[in-house]
């Protein structure tokens, strides 16, 4: 839970901070997804989730 808030939290910090400065590419569309993705907790969260999950607990085996 406290992972899926911090990605919601720096997924919406990246997305303000394209959208201000008009650089809307692949990379805003790619952030705008997870961010909602993330936002909604739809059906694709979990997958999602469990990635990121997945990423946050390989991080410290590096």
């Amino acid at each position: 839970m406290a992972v899926t808030v911090s990605l919601v939290a720096l997924f919406g910090l990246i997305l303000f901070f394209l959208l201000r400065s008009h650089s809307l590419s692949t990379g805003a569309a790619f952030t705008a997804a997870g961010f909602g993705f993330f936002l909604a907790s739809t059906g694709a969260a979990a997958p999602i989730n469990n990635l990121a999950q997945a990423v946050v607990d390989a991080i410290p085996a590096l």
